[in-house]
Order: structure tokens, then sequence, then C-alpha cells
């Protein structure tokens, strides 16, 4: 009797667990985040207008002080929370914990942050091209993050994560606004003596101005960039050999 043979069909692979340096930048992301956070916020947890950082209003001081300390309290919230959010293991692996902080990013960081960010933008000392891109940024943060809200709320979740990378990078435009401030002030600091006139406070000012528009507008431009990009194939051509019989 002849013999005969069986082929079995090979069982489908799973696909590999993304390695830790495809994703290097998660454990920079929540040390800038903390550094950030714990280099700002101790300064307006103190109650005392001489701790600020940035300059008050001569007429009511004290007001802004504390609408500045809310803004940067429920922002420093806003920073942890939107990072634990773009954190792909989190996500996958612990949904539930996605969802609150999702909630906590809402409304314990953007809607409270934001409205004060409106007021201080409004009453900062800084010239009006400097409050106008505050106030856009404010209102560009409100937008990305309510149309990423009621996306998921509706179930649509690709749109919901392509507005909330943008709100995320509408949120870290603070942390960036430093390094750009540093740069324009490089930029700047050659002209110092002649196109200002040795006056170093204009030299400060139009760097302080430039860096706020150039935060979040970059951001937004490479979170666009990020979102419209091809996604690289990683995956092995599927052989297609025909078993043998």
């Amino acid at each position: 009797m002849a013999a005969t043979t069986t082929a079995t069909r090979p069982e489908p692979a799973t696909p590999p667990k993304p390695k830790w340096y495809r994703r290097p930048w998660i454990v920079p992301l929540f040390a800038v985040a903390g550094l950030f956070v714990a280099a700002r916020l101790p300064f307006y947890l103190t109650f005392d207008t001489g701790d600020s950082l940035v300059d008050l209003q001569e007429a009511f001081p004290e007001t802004h002080y504390l609408m500045l300390s809310g803004h940067i309290l429920f922002g420093s919230v806003a920073i942890i929370a939107c990072s634990m959010q773009v954190w792909p293991w989190l996500r996958q692996h612990h949904p539930k914990v996605h969802r609150v902080t999702g909630r906590v990013y809402v409304f314990a960081g953007v809607l409270p942050s934001g409205l004060f960010a409106l007021v201080v933008s409004i009453v900062s000392v800084i010239g009006p091209a400097g409050k106008i891109g505050n106030v856009f940024l404010a209102l560009a943060w409100f937008a990305t993050t309510l149309f990423g809200l009621v996306a998921a709320r509706r179930h649509r979740f690709q749109d919901h994560r392509r507005w909330m990378i943008r709100s995320f990078a509408l949120c870290w435009s603070i942390v960036v606004n430093r390094v750009w401030l540093v740069l324009v002030m490089l930029v700047l600091l050659p002209f110092q003596d002649s196109y200002y006139g040795g006056d170093m406070d204009a030299v400060i000012e139009d760097a302080a101005v430039a860096s706020i528009w150039l935060s979040w507008i970059v951001n937004l431009m490479i979170a666009q960039w990020w979102l419209d990009r091809r996604p690289r194939r990683t995956g092995r051509t599927r052989d297609r050999t025909p078993l043998p019989a």
C-alpha cells in the first residue's frame, strides 16, 4: 500500500512585540515632563507674588499671581496626563487607565488650565502680539481637545487619535517655548547694539513674542506631518509558495 503524506499548514506567526529601542522617546518624555513640572510648579504654590517667574500686573499683582498659579497647577496635570495618553503600552494593556487619564487630561487639565490661560494672556504685561499668540494657543488647545473628546464619545477612534495628537502638540508647546526662547535670543543678541540701541529689555520682549508663536505653530506642523506620513512597512512579505501535495 502506497504511503500518503499529509501537508500541514504552518500556524500564523504572531507579530513580534516592538523592542524597547523602537520607542526610545517614552522615558525621555516622562523625564522632561517631570523635570519641567518640578522646576516651575513650586514657585506658584507659595502664594507669594515675589516667587513669580514672570512679571505681574502692577495694578493687581495678587490676582494675577493667583490666576497664573491656577494655570500652571492645572497645566502640570495636563502635561503629565497627556504624556500617559501617548504611551502605546498603557493604551494597549490598560485601556481603562487610558480612559481615566484621558478624562483627567480634559476635565482637570485642559479646561481649567485653558480658561486661566485665556485670562492670564489678556492681562499679561507682554505686548499685543504676544497676547494674541497666547490667546490663539489657548483657543486651539480647547478646540483640538474638544474635537478629540467628541470623536471618542462617538467611537470614531481614528479621528480621536488624530485630534488628541494635535492637542498633545499644543500642550507641550509650553515646554518647547523655553527652547525657542533661547534660540531666538541667540539670533537677536548680535543686533542688540545696532538695531536695538543697547536695549536688552527690547531684545527679550521680541524673543518672548517670537517664541510664543513658534512654539505652538511649529508643534502643530510637526504633528500634522506625523499624521500625514506614510507608515513604514516592517512586516515581511508573506510566503505564498504553494504547499506540496
